[in-house]
């Protein structure tokens, strides 16, 4: 598979951001020539066909639908109630009743309902996270011709994806914002930083392979390039463009010196995940054994979060970012685009 087989004409993906971004992004930077994209993890039946329905009708295209590939477990009680009794001291700062609660997005696997609404609007590319679905919706995705893209956190997973399935592979570096892709161990000493990922996994497939994770300007684009990237992913450096939904506090603490300190952490939904250090990351740690597993480790944090943004604070807030923030600038998404492919001399 080429570019040309994705068919935008730049080598940009725009990378499927959850909670900062809706279709708006998606088209702004489809229409400028990359590849936008939608994150629909967390999105509902009746939610997911909407915004597809919106992205057809745009005109623009093509589109990148993303979705989760996570073995759900059962919620444990348990873990759940030791949980809330270590974020107690919190609630009670907060006024907030020990059992506080608020509804939270899905964050289901992608299942045989999520093929048949895609089946309906058939986008040219699907990627998922956390692995691949199982063969036979993998099959169902492939039927009208999708091209399947999938993140790889090692060389081992970027083997794996390659044995079944995926035509293309994200080399996600360990700089990248956001949930960490791996699926084959929970090992994070194992992953590695972007441009000493991907050559190897280009030595090691052979399929293109994107490169994500610390990218931010034209520099960062022509360096990826030169190590046998066929495109590159960027997520971080749309932060701040107004097609983004990143929240005021969110986009504030983008431009503080604090944006220089991020870190892996789990608290905010079970899963490592690469945001700015804030105060709960610092004062439980920002890994921490006790959180229960994704997705359930966002439901007691969601009241504090709420409770602490109308205060005008992100003490409990997933700042997601990746390590570089330096790229990310309140400009349209497509000024943005212009300027990374003239520096890159893509133009």
């Amino acid at each position: 598979m080429s570019l040309l087989d994705l068919g935008i004409r730049y080598p940009i993906i725009q990378a499927p951001m959850a909670g900062v971004q809706d279709c708006a992004l998606a088209l702004a930077v489809s229409a400028a020539g990359g590849l936008g994209s939608l994150p629909a993890a967390m999105l509902s039946p009746a939610e997911l066909r909407r915004a597809l329905s919106e992205l057809q009708e745009s005109g623009h295209g093509p589109f990148n639908i993303n979705f989760f590939c996570h073995h759900q477990q059962e919620l444990d009680p348990a873990e759940e109630r030791h949980w809330r009794q270590t974020l107690a001291p919190y609630y009670a700062e907060l006024g907030l009743a020990a059992d506080a609660s608020l509804s939270a997005p899905s964050r289901a696997p992608f299942n045989a309902e999520h093929a048949a609404i895609l089946a309906e609007f058939k986008p040219a590319v699907v990627s998922f996270h956390f692995g691949l679905p199982a063969p036979e919706l993998l099959d169902r995705v492939k039927s009208w011709g999708a091209k399947v893209l999938a993140s790889a956190t090692t060389v081992a997973e970027a083997r794996w994806l390659a044995e079944h399935g995926a035509d293309a592979i994200i080399a996600q570096g360990l700089e990248a914002g956001g949930h960490r892709g791996h699926f084959l161990s929970d090992d994070l000493s194992l992953q590695q930083g972007t441009f000493t990922l991907l050559p190897q996994i280009v030595q090691a497939v052979n399929l293109p392979v994107i490169a994500a994770g610390g990218i931010v300007d034209g520099k960062g684009i022509r360096a990826a390039l030169a190590l046998g990237a066929s495109a590159v992913q960027m997520g971080t450096a749309f932060l701040c463009c107004p097609e983004a939904t990143t929240s005021a506090l969110h986009r504030a603490a983008i431009q503080l010196e604090q944006r220089h300190h991020t870190a892996l952490t789990n608290l905010f939904s079970g899963r490592p995940a690469r945001g700015i250090v804030n105060r709960l990351m610092r004062e439980l740690g920002p890994l921490l054994a006790e959180a229960p597993a994704f997705p359930y480790a966002s439901a007691a944090i969601a009241p504090l979060r709420s409770a602490a943004e109308k205060r005008g604070s992100t003490d409990f807030s997933p700042l997601w970012a990746g390590q570089n923030a330096s790229g990310c600038r309140a400009q349209p998404a497509a000024d943005l685009m212009a300027s990374w492919l003239a520096e890159a001399g893509l133009a």
